[in-house]
């Protein structure tokens, strides 16, 4: 199962981060904390005008909701059939767009009634779904970012993630911010900040965030950092995990 057995796929392949890189490393302020529902395991997270939309995984377990910010309160809440294994999402005009992990279908729902309107099909694995305002970017666990058309879903390239001469695989939840995708690392603490062209300008080191309690009893279920969200009408920055108790407004700061 991706929650076990794949740890030890991921300690295999990604490469030692930021260990050995020559790029700049980030820490970070926290600027408030928020309730967050410890029963969601997090695999998407957006903000928009006022509202988080949320997209959680596991077989049984998944959906996708609005949550108030302040309070952590579901508002809406559609439940995914329990087959699929709901991934990354994000918003594109009217419609929320959701992955799934192995099904290779995705949907796409009405985003303020979260009612279902359509599916569309790609191969290979879903994981964490963002856009810069034209393309869908797609991420599928590897090195590799999709670009994909928002209407039609037809893949248009592909583009490799590198740390200098490393490539930079497991990655997971996206979010596109002021021109750069930033990237979850499964399994780490840390955010890839990528450029358009693929290369990794920088990172964010999010070591600390929980305490060592939350952290033991978030990990104990397979729950690890995943979800970035940004609010471009104020500049805030929130990031989350799956099975975490908080979301986090943070600042990014330089740290070396």
């Amino acid at each position: 199962m991706r929650i076990l057995a794949a740890m030890v796929m991921a300690l295999m392949l990604v490469p030692q981060i930021p260990n050995g890189t020559n790029l700049p490393v980030f820490g970070y302020q926290v600027v408030r904390a928020y309730p967050h529902d410890p029963t969601a395991f997090t695999q998407g997270l957006q903000y928009v005008d006022g509202i988080f939309y949320e997209g959680t995984g596991l077989n049984g377990r998944s959906s996708i909701r609005k949550v108030k910010l302040e309070t952590g309160e579901v508002l809406e809440r559609r439940d995914v059939p329990s087959q699929h294994f709901g991934e990354g999402i994000t918003i594109w005009k009217s419609d929320l767009i959701e992955l799934t992990w192995q099904s290779e279908i995705g949907f796409v729902y009405d985003k303020n009634t979260l009612q279902q309107k359509r599916t569309f099909k790609y191969m290979g694995e879903g994981w964490g779904l963002t856009h810069d305002g034209t393309n869908l970017i797609m991420s599928d666990g590897t090195d590799r970012l999709r670009l994909l058309d928002p209407v039609t879903f037809a893949e248009k390239r592909r583009i490799q993630v590198m740390d200098g001469d490393y490539s930079v695989r497991n990655l997971n939840e996206l979010e596109y911010v002021k021109g750069e995708i930033l990237a979850n690392i499964w399994q780490t603490d840390y955010i890839a900040r990528i450029a358009p062209d693929g290369h990794v300008v920088g990172w964010i080191d999010l070591s600390g965030l929980l305490s060592p309690t939350e952290r033991v009893a978030a990990e104990a279920s397979g729950g690890v950092l995943n979800g970035i969200a940004y609010d471009a009408a104020k500049d805030r920055l929130f990031v989350t995990g799956k099975l975490w108790p908080k979301v986090f407004e943070i600042k990014i700061v330089p740290k070396r």
